[in-house]
């Protein structure tokens, strides 16, 4: 049968409860290793893969992720649609700790990342339409889902995605604030444009880990993310499986 349906997990999803894994591929790529195996399984009665951004045991950062290898193993197998989870600091004032956002748009801070496909031995110079990064069709879904499972979502939001792998300054969320993003994340670019470049529909399901610097009280801390997102994720658990009952 064929897989058209990949979950990507993020901080806090390295695993995805109530798959049933049937098998594990290790899917060799002109980019390199991805990172990890990709894990076939049921989930709802339908066949997903699974992909932990991070790798299984959660080690790689989000500057060293292998993107493009990533996108690529799993257009290679046949992937169609793309649900990302990703955790987020919330600038936004509604988008509080454990708060889900369905964002529409994206602002790319990273550097030094590799980018694109359209590099290397071209018959032609490539420039695909990123005007929507997000696939509206798989985003209506994503909101749709929110609602039967109860899942309080806020239905928009400009994701801004910085180089990492620390957190900003106080000064840089101001600044990104102006620019207009709700929320602040390290691994949303390239991977949204480089599913955009292989046709894949391709959209994201962010969970607030804490308020971005300078927007919430004291420091931030990884006890504290790590708490929030453990209660997060078990609604973007019940989002993700309404989600695939609705395709």
């Amino acid at each position: 049968m064929k897989t058209t349906l990949a979950i990507i997990g993020g901080t806090g999803l390295t695993t995805l409860n109530g798959l049933e894994i049937t098998r594990r591929e290790v899917v060799n790529t002109p980019y390199g290793e991805p990172s990890g195996p990709l894990i076939y399984g049921q989930l709802c009665s339908r066949e997903v893969v699974f992909l932990p951004r991070h790798g299984h045991s959660h080690t790689i950062p989000p500057h060293r992720v292998n993107y493009r290898a990533n996108i690529w193993a799993l257009h290679h197998i046949g992937v169609e649609k793309v649900m990302a989870v990703a955790a987020v600091g919330g600038i936004h004032p509604e988008l509080m700790s454990r708060k889900i956002a369905i964002p529409d748009q994206i602002i790319d801070y990273t550097g030094a990342r590799a980018n694109t496909f359209f590099e290397d031995d071209l018959s032609h110079v490539v420039h695909v339409d990123f005007t929507t990064p997000y696939c509206e069709e798989l985003r209506t879904i994503l909101i749709q889902a929110a609602a039967k499972a109860e899942v309080s979502a806020m239905t928009y939001g400009v994701y801004g995605a910085t180089q990492g792998p620390r957190l900003e300054t106080a000064a840089e969320i101001n600044r990104l604030a102006r620019d207009g993003c709700d929320m602040v994340g390290m691994t949303g670019m390239p991977e949204a444009v480089l599913a955009r470049e292989l046709g894949l529909c391709y959209a994201a399901c962010a969970v607030v880990a804490n308020a971005a610097a300078g927007r919430g009280v004291g420091a931030i801390t990884m006890a504290e993310i790590e708490a929030n997102l453990e209660s997060g994720m078990a609604e973007v658990r019940a989002l993700l499986e309404q989600a695939i009952r609705l395709l």
